[in-house]
């Protein structure tokens, strides 16, 4: 039987979003009505949407009238994680043939790295990239010639924007490929004591550089459990891939037979099919509270915290973070993938991967399991994994013990209780901790507030030596309203050093810390933000802060309404407005919304309606 908590907070989003979600429903059933595109289109536009296909391709379309799949890729080969989407098409429009279909690539996506732009500016492009690929997705779907699509997208704002971007289609069925995780290089905790030992001075940066091409060496995804490898949890969770397709290394024989099979199972779920199968209907409510409790039973990303309510949105459906802090204290901790454990997302696949993950759940009523799928009616065909029997791509059961219970676990022998994500409050504003590797005796930090406005200015006083104290670090105007919400991913080695020499250390921020948030407590996407009027803004130094994860308690410690009557500082943030590229992201910055509402820079269809 379903948990009584999750089934009262997936109760709870429906009445919150019911008058949107039909909203959203009744533009899908719109658009419905052109689900046989070619036939609404134009002798002159059809002629020009296939001029340069292959003849006998262009024959097929003209005559036959076979489902056309639409090919939506980030490929670049400068993203390890993308790069090996180079071969798909070829594999995707011969898969395509053989089952009665023509594929066509219908457009292309921009992909960034926030690995290649961690402390510089153009991270502060990242958040907003993700509206700009669901625009894109839009833009290369726009012809209405296409039945069905095929996303290709692996990293941090990739996937989030074309699900954004594919749920605009919602007539559409729709299968995300992903291009699987690089094999193991570098252990995480020997990259982690390397980063430090930098950091530290002790070792030099050509000695740094080298460690780094060992962890990162070549195509395929990070192989930590960061943004990139929660996306692809999500989809698998939430039923938009294969099963099982999450975590299969780019370039092999299995990966490409998995490639082929989505191109064919998207084909057959087509209108005019008995199988059809629109994307609005497999993400529902449903669907977003498995998602949330995917990302709490791995540990995932705390970026889904921001996408994943941008997602619901984008289908007509409301969450905010209570959802995600009460369904936390019922979704016990399964995996140790890095940072929350040693082990990388190869070690969860071998383990048992998704198919143990999700097998565990169903069986302790902790998904849903009357969803609709790619793979089918109902979740448990994710309670498979997929095998080559002489060539042929078939699914089994998935292990029924896991292979490394220092990885993955069942229910009963679960790592912890809970998901280890808390919703903190207090008179600083509402925010988000992860707690998931933060060690019990470090959950609880009060101390003086030590006030900054970049990481640039908080690594110049470690280096200075003024952080050896104990001190929670205020890192102000970081939010999506004042420059784009970039992660903070560098500060982690200088904070965790000195979480390790014995002092109180935590920081508390507008921004992001990413997936990777790690073993130092961080209040992060602290909102209101500073620059929307957040009373973090009005911080000084030495105001003492407390963070508690265990009572979600996020509190500047200062008499009566002290907070409430000091005014705004006067804070210059031009200089977030230009180079690499912000200059035309100003009216994203002027117009995101909270963290909270999945900072979603454009509005319209996404906004929820007044209560």
């Amino acid at each position: 039987m379903l948990n009584e908590k999750i089934a009262a907070v997936t109760r709870r989003i429906q009445e919150r979003s019911s008058l949107l979600r039909e909203q959203y429903l009744q533009q899908v059933r719109h658009a419905a009505k052109y689900t046989a595109a070619r036939q609404h289109v134009s002798c002159t536009n059809f002629a020009h949407a296939i001029a340069a296909v292959e003849r006998a391709d262009k024959i097929r379309l003209r005559e036959e009238r076979p489902p056309n799949l639409a090919i939506v890729s980030s490929y670049n080969d400068m993203l390890s994680a993308h790069q090996p989407y180079q071969r798909f098409p070829q594999i995707i429009k011969e898969a395509a043939r053989q089952a009665g279909a023509v594929a066509q690539f219908a457009g292309g996506v921009p992909a960034m790295c926030d690995g290649v732009t961690q402390g510089q500016p153009g991270m502060e492009l990242s958040l907003f990239s993700r509206d700009v690929i669901a625009m894109a997705t839009a833009v290369a779907l726009s012809h209405g010639v296409f039945d069905a699509a095929l996303y290709m997208g692996v990293c941090d704002k990739i996937v989030p924007g074309l699900l954004i971007g594919a749920l605009q289609f919602g007539h559409l069925p729709a299968i995300f490929i992903p291009a699987g995780p690089m094999t193991s290089g570098l252990s995480n905790d020997e990259k982690a004591k390397i980063r430090q030992l930098h950091a530290q001075g002790k070792l030099d940066r050509a000695a740094l550089l080298e460690a780094e091409l060992k962890a990162y060496h070549g195509p395929g995804t990070c192989t930590f459990y960061g943004t990139a490898n929660s996306n692809q949890m999500l989809m698998e969770i939430m039923g938009l891939h294969l099963p099982g397709a999450a975590f299969v290394t780019p370039d092999t024989p299995l990966r490409d037979a998995l490639t082929a099979a989505a191109a064919q199972r998207v084909a057959r779920l087509t209108f005019g099919s008995k199988e059809f199968t629109p994307i609005a209907e497999v993400i529902d409510e449903k669907a977003i509270v498995n998602g949330i409790v995917g990302l709490l039973a791995t540990g995932g990303s705390t970026n889904h915290t921001i996408h994943l309510v941008a997602i619901a949105r984008a289908a007509g459906i409301v969450i905010d973070w209570s959802d995600f802090s009460d369904l936390s204290s019922v979704v016990p901790s399964l995996a140790r993938i890095y940072p929350n454990g040693s082990a990388d997302v190869n070690h969860f696949h071998a383990a048992g991967g998704m198919g143990f993950l999700i097998r565990e759940l169903l069986a302790n009523g902790l998904l849903h399991a009357d969803v609709r799928t790619v793979a089918g009616p109902g979740l448990g065909h994710y309670s498979q994994e997929p095998f080559l029997d002489n060539g042929q791509l078939s699914w089994r059961e998935a292990p029924g013990e896991s292979g490394d219970p220092e990885v993955l676990r069942p229910c009963a022998d679960a790592f912890v209780a809970d998901g280890g994500l808390k919703l903190l409050t207090g008179n600083l504003g509402r925010a988000i901790i992860k707690v998931s590797s933060v060690k019990p005796q470090h959950r609880v930090v009060e101390a003086p507030a030590l006030v900054f406005d970049s990481q640039e200015a908080v690594l110049e006083a470690f280096e200075r030596g003024e952080l050896n104290r104990d001190f929670v670090a205020v890192l102000r105007f970081q939010g999506p309203r004042a420059n784009g919400m970039p992660e903070l991913h560098k500060l982690t080695p200088a904070l965790g050093l000195l979480q390790e020499q014995g002092y109180k250390v935590a920081l508390v921020t507008d921004g992001r810390m990413s997936g990777a948030s790690g073993k130092v407590p961080a209040a992060i996407h602290v909102t209101p933000e500073c620059r929307a009027g957040g009373f973090l803004a009005r911080v000084r130094d030495g105001d003492v802060i407390r963070l508690d994860s265990e009572a979600g308690i996020l509190q500047a410690i200062t008499p009566g309404d002290e907070l409430a009557r000091r005014p705004m500082p006067e804070t210059d943030l031009s200089m977030n407005g230009f180079g690499c590229g912000r200059e035309l992201f100003a009216t994203a910055r002027e117009n995101a919304t909270s963290a909270e509402q999945g900072a979603i820079t454009f509005l319209g269809a996404l906004t929820a309606p007044a209560a």
